[in-house]
């Protein structure tokens, strides 16, 4: 996807007339992206996610970038970012800032429908149907779930950030067994990874079960949050057949689960000494 497509998710989806709206695969691969960085804000600003996702800005003086595009009129001017997070960073402050839409900030952050009609009387947008067309949009794909969420994915949403164009992050973070990872490069120690990711290189060392002044291997996965007792439930029947070089340690970081749970699983005592071709049972 392209960034463009970040900035015009909500303007394409109201320019759309209600009884026409359906599932769009592109605009729910934006809001897998970046509903955690939504609620970020919500916690920040007090304005619901699904408000967040699920709206454009016009220009109203802007003298940034600017994109236009067909919605209550042919041809309106829309604020353009170089990322999804400083177009909601931008939405967040535009809201709160002023009088007119204060009494918003009144309501729960759960009351979408609230938000809606109440952008639509302070004249957010001149279109009668408005806040029928933003609600929708929330229902069709379940936003309003974001605006229940107690907490948010701080490694997904620094994720979505950095790879928005916000700030470069050396290392891709992957998912996998519930959890994050990336992959050591020449250089690192737990440390350097620890403070480009904004966390405790203590318990990042901890979460891979290693003393935090041990050497990193490049190549080495570096799980982010505490591992999973077992591999995933795909793995369920597997069997690992070990190969020339690999641990007991590297088996399990290579599944994400716990060092102690590869021994219970297996039934192997601590001081067993794996031999290439054992087969390891995995859950």
């Amino acid at each position: 996807m392209r960034k463009l497509v970040f900035v015009l998710l909500s303007v394409c989806a109201l320019s759309t007339q209600a009884q026409q709206m359906s599932w769009n695969q592109q605009y729910q691969q934006y809001i897998n992206f970046y509903k955690d960085i939504a609620i970020q804000q919500m916690r920040s600003w007090k304005i619901p996610a699904s408000i967040i996702l699920a709206q454009g800005i016009k220009c109203h003086g802007w003298t940034g970038r600017t994109i236009y595009k067909d919605d209550d009129l042919r041809n309106e001017c829309f604020r353009a970012y170089a990322s999804a997070y400083d177009s909601y960073e931008d939405h967040s402050r535009f809201l709160a800032s002023g009088q007119r839409y204060r009494s918003l900030f009144k309501l729960k952050t759960t009351d979408y429908k609230g938000w809606a009609r109440g952008l639509k009387a302070a004249g957010y947008a001149t279109s009668p149907q408005y806040a029928q067309r933003l609600i929708d949009i929330i229902q069709l794909y379940k936003l309003y779930e974001y605006d229940r969420a107690k907490s948010y994915d701080k490694y997904l949403a620094n994720h979505a950030k950095h790879n928005s164009g916000y700030g470069v992050l050396l290392h891709d973070i992957k998912m996998y067994n519930k959890n994050y990872y990336v992959i050591a490069r020449p250089g690192d120690t737990f440390r350097t990874i620890a403070e480009e990711l904004d966390m405790s290189y203590r318990k990042l060392a901890k979460y891979n079960e290693r003393d935090k002044q041990d050497a990193l291997e490049e190549g080495e996965i570096i799980w982010l949050k505490k591992k999973q007792k077992y591999a995933p439930k795909s793995e369920k029947g597997r069997l690992h057949y070990v190969k020339a070089g690999e641990s007991m340690y590297t088996i399990a970081q290579k599944y994400g689960m716990r060092l102690k749970y590869l021994y219970k699983v297996n039934h192997l005592s601590p001081d067993y000494r794996i031999r290439v071709g054992d087969a390891l049972k995995l859950r």
